[in-house]
C-alpha cells in the first residue's frame, strides 16, 4: 500500500480526513485486534448474575494486561473502561454493580483499546443465556445490516452506500436506524472526521478513498429512531423502551476494498446463527 505521510482529504464541512499507509494500517490491526480479543475474553463471563461493573473491571484488566489502556477512562469525564448497554440502553451504558444481568438479555459491551497511541474501536452483541426469537432477529439483522454496509466500503464508493444499504435492511423488517449517533474517523485520535451515517442516499455523501480509517457502527431499534438520556449525562436509551441492538467495526480503505481491523480472533462476531423471517 502506498504512504500518505501528512496525506488528508477534506470531508463534505472542510474538516481534514487523514489518509493512512501501511505503517498506520499496521498499527491500527495491532489495536483492533487487542479490542476485539478483548471482546472475546469476556464471552464466558456474560452470564445471567454478573454485574456490569463486574465486566468492566475484567474489560479493563484485559487490556492493560495487553499493553494497552482503555479509551473510554475519563474521556470528558467518562467515568469507566467501557461501555454496556443492556436491551433498550441504546449506547454509553456506564458499567455499576448494581446492575445485574438477567436471563434473556441482549447486551452491547463496546471497548476502544489505545495501543502505541492509536484507538482500535469495537462493539459486539451479547446474549445472556436464552432470548427469545424476536430478540435474537434484532441482533442478527444489526449484524448483517454492519456487515453489508462494510462491504460497500471501496474506492470510489461513497459513505451514503454504507448507510443507505443498513438503513434499507433495518427499514425491511420495521426497524429504525438510529440518527442521533453515527460512526467515526479514527486513529491517532478517537474520534476524528468523516462522519459515518447510517442512512443515506447512493452516491451520495463523502466519496471514499485509500487509507481512509473509519468505524461503522448503527444502532438499530425494534421501535422509533428516537432517544432519551438518563440522568447520569451518558446513557441513551430508546424513548419508546423498545429493544436496541449495536455493532461495530473499525475499517480501513484499502487500493481495492476494505480491510476490517477489529474482527473476532476466535470467530466470535456474532452470537446469532441464521434466522428466520419473523411473522408479523
Amino acid at each position: 500500500m502506498k504512504t500518505y505521510p501528512g496525506d488528508f482529504v477534506l470531508d463534505p464541512m472542510g474538516r481534514r480526513v487523514p489518509l493512512h499507509g501501511e505503517e498506520g494500517f499496521a498499527a491500527m490491526r495491532a489495536a483492533g485486534r487487542v479490542a476485539a480479543a478483548c471482546l472475546d475474553h469476556l464471552t464466558p463471563y456474560v452470564q445471567p448474575g454478573i454485574s456490569t461493573g463486574a465486566l468492566d473491571r475484567i474489560a479493563d484488566a484485559f487490556m492493560r494486561d495487553h499493553g494497552a489502556t482503555p479509551a473510554t477512562l475519563g474521556y470528558h469525564g467518562y467515568p469507566k473502561s467501557c461501555c454496556i448497554s443492556p436491551n433498550h440502553v441504546v449506547n454509553h451504558g456506564v458499567p455499576d454493580d448494581q446492575v445485574l444481568l438477567k436471563e434473556g438479555d441482549i447486551v452491547n459491551i463496546d471497548v476502544t483499546a489505545i495501543l502505541d497511541g492509536w484507538y482500535g474501536d469495537t462493539s459486539r452483541m451479547y446474549l445472556v443465556g436464552t432470548v427469545n426469537p424476536r430478540a435474537a432477529h434484532l441482533v442478527r439483522t444489526t449484524y448483517d445490516a454492519t456487515m453489508a454496509g462494510i462491504n460497500e466500503v471501496a474506492p470510489g464508493k461513497h459513505l451514503g452506500d454504507v448507510g443507505h444499504v443498513i438503513d434499507r435492511m433495518a427499514r425491511a423488517v420495521g426497524y429504525s436506524s438510529v440518527r442521533d449517533y453515527v460512526g467515526h474517523g479514527i486513529g491517532r485520535v478517537f474520534h476524528d472526521a468523516p462522519d459515518v451515517m447510517h442512512w443515506g442516499k447512493p452516491g451520495r455523501g463523502m466519496k471514499l478513498v485509500p487509507g481512509m480509517i473509519f468505524t461503522v457502527e448503527p444502532m438499530l431499534n425494534q421501535g422509533g429512531p428516537g432517544l432519551r438520556q438518563l440522568d447520569d449525562g451518558w446513557t441513551n436509551i430508546t424513548r419508546d423502551l423498545s429493544l436496541s441492538a449495536q455493532f461495530e467495526h473499525t475499517v480501513g480503505v484499502t487500493a481495492d476494498g476494505v480491510e476490517i481491523f477489529t474482527l473476532s480472533p476466535a470467530g466470535l462476531d456474532c452470537p446469532v446463527g441464521a434466522i428466520k423471517p419473523l411473522s408479523r
